[in-house]
């Protein structure tokens, strides 16, 4: 099934994962007031979704998204920064437009899975930041570069990247805008992995995850979430809430006798 969000965004759905496409690829999905307003359109209807076992997020063209579009810059240079920076009724705990475009895939219950290829600049990157699993091509280049433009990430970019890299590491690619090669991507712990053909690796591991039990996928997804974020004590406990619910519930009743047939 599709659904087109806008002219900017495109979301299918095809055996259980979605797939969320940038769709601009003459501007090298560069984001706009209309491409944020897409995407977030595309990831707050993924939330309510119970036909979904995986998320793709991908881009159109030659690039995974190339971040703001200059037209944003001219308007911050010219004042008008409040075209940019939006806030709006809280979405979880993102209070900015800006913000809530990547805050969202933590909110939507199945597994997002970013396949990035070409640039990831900027908001580009902090959009895959919001992902759970990050495939990156080799050759694609990624730079916090927002200190180039005389700002800050604001994207959620600065809370998600140290948990991923390590604060010093976070502080170097902020700090000087520096691009980086998706191979040293993964091997900074920035992508999950590189891989030739990110779109692809992406959409067999999301049928993977979507062949899986789907409360049971939302679980874990919710359990790593909380991870170095809450009290440990906090975490088990909120393990034995989720494992207490999954077991012998008619989907893992379902599981387990599919799997005990077919050894």
């Amino acid at each position: 099934m599709d659904t087109e969000v806008s002219s900017r965004v495109a979301l299918t759905v095809t055996d259980g994962v979605a797939t969320v496409l940038l769709d601009r690829p003459e501007k090298m999905n560069a984001l706009d007031p209309a491409m944020f307003e897409a995407i977030l359109a595309a990831g707050t209807e993924l939330m309510d979704r119970d036909d979904v076992g995986a998320v793709v997020l991908t881009g159109a063209g030659r690039a995974f998204c190339a971040g703001l579009d200059f037209g944003s810059f001219a308007a911050m240079a010219d004042g008008g920064g409040d075209r940019v920076v939006v806030p709006r009724e809280p979405l979880g705990a993102a209070g900015a437009l800006a913000q809530q475009v990547v805050h969202v895939w933590s909110l939507v219950p199945a597994p997002v899975i970013a396949a990035v290829h070409g640039v990831a600049f900027g908001g580009g990157l902090q959009i895959a930041l919001g992902a759970d699993i990050r495939l990156v091509a080799p050759d694609a280049q990624l730079s916090l570069m927002e200190i180039q433009w005389g700002i800050c990430p604001d994207m959620c970019g600065t809370q998600l990247l140290p948990e991923l890299v390590g604060r010093d590491v976070a502080k170097e690619l902020a700090l000087t805008g520096r691009r980086i090669s998706g191979t040293e991507a993964a091997r900074i712990g920035l992508a999950t992995r590189e891989v030739a053909d990110p779109l692809a690796a992406a959409l067999e591991l999301a049928g993977e995850i979507a062949g899986h039990s789907r409360t049971a996928t939302r679980a874990t997804k919710r359990l790593l979430d909380l991870a170095g974020r809450v009290p440990l004590a906090e975490g088990l406990a909120a393990e034995q809430t989720e494992i207490g619910a999954l077991i012998g519930s008619p989907e893992q009743a379902a599981v387990v006798r599919r799997r005990l047939g077919s050894a």
